[in-house]
């Protein structure tokens, strides 16, 4: 994924304006499909098919729109560590109740001691008194979310000036003050870095509210200094420095077979200097400095490699590890050889603490953060969109990875950034080794998606296999909308239909926070805020696609689909070279058997407002039982969505289908994505 998102301008010529307005009235005029006879489908069980990748269908993440810090990261309190900028304390402010004030800096002259800790918040508490409260406090990522009978972990480093000690009192509390939700005393602070931690427990009757913060407060005189201030609320597994369930369990539910990590964007960093350091993000939370982040805030690194490891053992995903290549946003590029060489032996690193044993010393590492079993580890992807790079040096780069890890992991299937027909892998090519797989990136409009649905059906059935390492259909903000869900299920039709040459997809980006300014990029899968969270249609086609999935592609030919038609936009630049129109089918379709199950799932997308029949034809089949499920996600107007206030308005709907056999005919409803599931048993 590029940061580099162009703006588009509010001054449009009147000239442009109009003819854009014709565009789009011809659009709308053009979409309508042309009439004709009713569709057919076969399915050739005469034939073997495709057997199918176990990891087909799964997950992407980089830090981006809040996905870790503010997102699934489970942390609750925002410039834990007072790094988000170097002169004043972000989001934290004062608290001077009843007359009592203070002052706050930032102090950089008492680093604690053997940690990554350097930058503490100094309150000045000289007024502080009896009824006169004074302290600071921190709102959270918009909010800090409270629920009644909730425990949360609150822990701080501090120290004070003065010999006799200052008393605090840790509370989470309405934003106005007046209401306390959980409070407990943090403590007397003396004058030596100590960290101090409690619990605080809601009450039944405490109301759901994100209106909350929490609050470190004295009545006693004296000048205080924190850092490391973090607030946790239950995560998944309880684990501590955990991730958030709600957001967990949306993943889980998915069945993903893999996790891509750190990115995208994330792994290059925004120089060489500022790109995903892992080592920094192993081990204690005051252990890892942070770093400048990609896409216009810091990242606490709370999300570090261990953890994302865990991530995917939690939902039983493989990791499909990205290792930094030499390549940074700013153009920046490290030189083939010598220079390159300790990026490369960092990549071996990081690949010892995935998968070595305690004998090794990654692998004894590993063990001592707590995870002494080794991790499963079959995909490395060496960069990130390496064809950005103008200076072309992929090729000698890769071939300098790919050696070293193929010489001590020979099993290990490496995946280069270029040289897949996406048009950035064509900037770039790798000449000098065979990867064994090739990451594509495809961010289209619904109707350019639908339109490229069946790109892979003419691709060469020989060379590396190819890894759609970010893909996705472009509508609805921040979450997408049904239309791109659609499209997004037409493009995994195509998927499974040639699943010889597709070993793994992951839709891109994963996660946006819904709140003002927590996105970055517009069209997203899963929203959330501080309290609750959605799925998209998008989401809700992916988990069905993924859900619903045989270990074989069988063979699926279509006669008579109906067409739309589709102008595509002129480019902006060139308004005049209009494109000329193209016909789209308004129905795709895959099926897939599973032969553990003795079940078949045919998967239809209607991509139109109106319902269409389908004959159905299983050539071949021994037997197929009159009744089984139809799985449908549709709406009203493709336009639908969901949303943080109405999160199930377009979800999946499961019913008995019945007239179902070896030939049948079915209605599939407007705008759908459907999966029946046929019995063989």
């Amino acid at each position: 994924m590029t940061s580099n998102i162009p703006s588009h301008s509010a001054a449009m010529p009147i000239v442009q304006r109009r003819f854009r307005l014709s565009r789009l009235v011809s659009l709308v005029a053009l979409i309508a499909p042309l009439a004709m006879a009713q569709t057919t489908v076969r399915i050739d069980l005469t034939k073997p098919g495709l057997p199918v990748s176990p990891t087909l269908y799964g997950l992407m993440t980089e830090e981006i729109n809040f996905s870790y810090d503010g997102g699934l990261y489970a942390e609750l309190v925002r410039n834990r560590a007072f790094k988000n900028h170097g002169y004043t304390p972000e989001h934290w402010s004062l608290v001077q109740d009843a007359g009592g004030s203070a002052a706050m800096a930032l102090d950089e002259r008492y680093p604690v001691a053997g940690t990554a800790l350097t930058t503490s918040l100094r309150i000045d508490a000289e007024n502080a008194s009896p009824g006169h409260r004074v302290g600071i406090a921190n709102a959270g990522y918009w909010g800090i979310p409270v629920t009644p009978n909730t425990s949360y972990r609150a822990s701080f480093y501090a120290k004070t000036s003065g010999a006799a000690g200052v008393p605090l009192t840790i509370s989470i509390e309405g934003v106005d003050g007046k209401t306390v939700y959980a409070q407990a005393e943090g403590g007397r602070i003396d004058g030596q870095w100590k960290r101090y931690s409690v619990t605080l427990t809601t009450g039944a009757n405490v109301k759901p509210t994100a209106e909350a913060r929490l609050v470190l407060a004295t009545e006693s005189p004296g000048k205080v200094w924190f850092n490391l201030v973090s607030l946790f609320p239950p995560t998944h597994k309880d684990r501590p420095n955990g991730l958030r369930p709600d957001l967990m369990q949306k993943m889980i539910d998915m069945k993903p077979g893999f996790l891509r990590f750190p990115g995208g964007n994330y792994v290059e960093g925004g120089s060489v200097t500022n790109r995903f350091k892992w080592k920094e993000t192993l081990g204690p939370i005051d252990q890892r400095p942070g770093n400048p982040g990609t896409w216009g805030y810091r990242s606490t690194d709370g999300m570090g490699l261990l953890e994302f490891l865990l991530w995917c053992e939690d939902m039983k995903a493989e990791p499909v590890l990205a290792v930094f290549a030499g390549y940074a946003l700013n153009g920046e590029s490290v030189p083939v050889g010598k220079e390159l060489q300790p990026f490369v032996q960092d990549a071996l690193d990081e690949i010892e603490y995935v998968t070595g044993d305690v004998s090794t010393k990654w692998g004894a590492k590993r063990a001592k953060d707590g995870h002494p079993a080794p991790f499963k580890l079959r995909y490395v992807e060496i960069g990130n969109e390496d064809g950005f790079e103008k200076n072309k040096t992929y090729d000698g780069r890769y071939t300098q990875f790919h050696d070293a890890i193929k010489k001590k992991y020979p099993k290990i299937k490496l995946i280069s950034t270029v040289n897949g027909k996406d048009w950035l892998g064509q900037q770039q090519k790798v000449s000098s080794r065979v990867p064994d797989l090739v990451d594509e990136h495809y961010y289209y409009s619904p109707m350019k998606m639908m339109n490229d649905a069946a790109r892979y059906d003419s691709y060469a059935r020989s060379g590396p296999k190819v890894f759609i390492g970010e893909w996705a259909g472009h509508e609805g903000s921040p979450t997408t909308n049904l239309h791109a869900a659609l499209a997004d299920a037409a493009f995994m039709a195509g998927m499974e239909r040639n699943a010889d040459i597709i070993e793994m997809a992951c839709y891109a980006p994963l996660f946006v926070n819904v709140n003002p300014g927590g996105m970055q990029w517009q069209h997203n899968l899963i929203g959330y805020n501080a309290q609750s969270s959605y799925g998209s249609p998008s989401y809700y086609a992916q988990k069905m696609f993924s859900n619903y999935l045989g270990n074989v592609s069988l063979p699926v030919q279509a006669e008579k689909v109906s067409m739309q038609t589709w102008q595509e936009e002129a480019k902006k630049e060139t308004p005049q070279d209009v494109p000329p129109a193209r016909q789209v089918p308004t129905m795709f379709f895959s099926a897939t058997k599973s032969d553990q199950r003795g079940e078949i799932y045919l998967k239809v997308v209607n991509a139109i407002g109106n319902a269409q029949t389908v004959q159905v034809d299983l050539a071949g089949a021994a037997k197929v039982a009159a009744e089984g499920e139809a799985i449908v996600l549709s709406s009203a107007h493709k336009e639908d969505t969901n949303t943080i206030t109405e999160p199930t308005k377009v979800v999946p709907v499961t019913s008995k289908a019945s007239g179902l056999g070896k030939q049948f005919s079915y209605s599939f409803a407007p705008y759908s994505v459907t999966v029946l599931v046929l019995s063989t048993k």
